[in-house]
């Protein structure tokens, strides 16, 4: 398997990861297991678990899980699953005082705790404290939701690193779901991610997007778990303010575009968020879903300019789509090996491609221990 591909730290001498990284259904397994099981991943809006009593039964990179705010505040989360013989505890989302099992009944608190085992009298050596709903690593970050399943994975307050200090004067607090749409592009998950760290491919995929941005200033700047994008909007000339879409921010007004790894993204704007989280449905399809946030209350202007941010959104996706889905499948030929990286525009897909080399590399070795334990 190319999961023992071992990247060059060098961007200047590094060579691209081999074909089979992103072809090999085997990959997907690994990932699966040392990646998105070995990270933060979000899971679902603070929107949804506002109010003591709210619950959400969510899809996180195909583990069911169930979010609950018990009616201490303290918000929780779960797998969704029973511990009698596996059903499901809760779907969709709502408020109430417990979770109870949609096969046999089983009843349990938002705090994970059976409280009810319907006829299970004369069952021997059992207790109700020992089967509870297993619990997972959950945490917030300004209006989302995150969970870990690795007990050992640092906090997420480590992994996102400056950017709570760097948004710190945007108030989350005030925003609301408005819209969400979903794509399914043909090309493995790490294709998408590649296409989305580099502004390389502006200039000739993206004319739209080329107009808006200043490209000479765009760069992107790596951490230890994420990375940023400096993407300013040009400023507006007389001569084309009428087919700009995005207008020049003013005075102390900022932009963010962050990606965290592996497979979210956030852009925010003033009055508005946009986010973005990549599942991989299979090796060589993935789901890519857009969520845009608007403060609420609102003005008209920056509705109208929310609409239209959404629209352009749309075309420079399906730009996108396009290119990861010819990469793939040129990609199966076999006529590609392995390339090179510009110095000056990938960074940030180098950048990517050590951390999935150094989590499948320390995912490889946990499975030898394991197999000579």
């Amino acid at each position: 398997m190319d999961s023992i591909f071992r990247l060059d730290p060098n961007l200047a001498t590094a060579l691209t990861p081999p074909a089979g990284w992103y072809t090999d259904p085997l990959m997907l397994r690994l990932e699966r297991v040392a990646v998105f099981r070995a990270t933060w991943q979000y899971a679902a809006s603070l929107d949804l678990l506002r109010l003591p009593g709210n619950f959400a039964a969510v899809d996180v990179v195909g583990v069911p899980v169930v979010l609950t705010r018990d009616q201490g505040g303290t918000i929780r989360a779960f797998h969704n699953v029973c511990r009698h013989r596996g059903g499901v505890v809760a779907r969709g989302c709502g408020n109430r005082k417990s979770l109870q099992c949609q096969y046999h009944g089983w009843l349990y608190g938002l705090d994970g705790k059976l409280r009810n085992a319907p006829e299970f009298d004369g069952v021997e050596n059992f207790s109700k404290d020992d089967f509870g709903l297993i619990p997972i690593r959950v945490d917030t970050w300004g209006m989302f939701v995150f969970v870990n399943f690795d007990g050992n994975a640092p906090p997420l307050n480590e992994v996102l690193g400056k950017i709570p200090a760097e948004t710190a004067d945007f108030n989350f607090g005030e925003m609301r779901k408005v819209e969400r749409r979903d794509y399914v592009v043909n090309a493995n998950w790490k294709i998408y991610i590649d296409n989305y760290l580099e502004g390389y491919h502006i200039p000739i995929a993206h004319p739209g997007l080329f107009k808006e941005i200043d490209y000479d200033q765009y760069r992107v700047d790596t951490f230890r778990y994420y990375s940023s994008q400096h993407a300013p909007i040009r400023p507006v000339r007389t001569e084309d303010a009428v087919g700009r879409v995005f207008s020049e921010l003013k005075g102390d007004e900022r932009a963010f575009y962050y990606w965290l790894f592996p497979n979210f993204m956030v852009n925010i704007y003033p009055g508005n968020v946009q986010i973005n989280i990549i599942v991989p449905l299979s090796h060589d399809k993935t789901l890519t879903i857009f969520e845009w946030y608007y403060a609420d209350p609102g003005t008209p202007e920056a509705w109208n300019n929310l609409q239209d941010g959404i629209a352009f959104s749309d075309t420079v996706q399906k730009e996108d789509i396009q290119l990861c889905e010819d990469v793939h499948r040129n990609l199966l030929t076999g006529i590609y090996k392995q390339g090179r990286y510009s110095v000056k525009r990938e960074n940030g897909v180098h950048h990517f491609h050590g951390l999935m080399d150094e989590f499948l590399s320390q995912g490889n070795r946990e499975q030898r221990e394991e197999s000579r334990e």
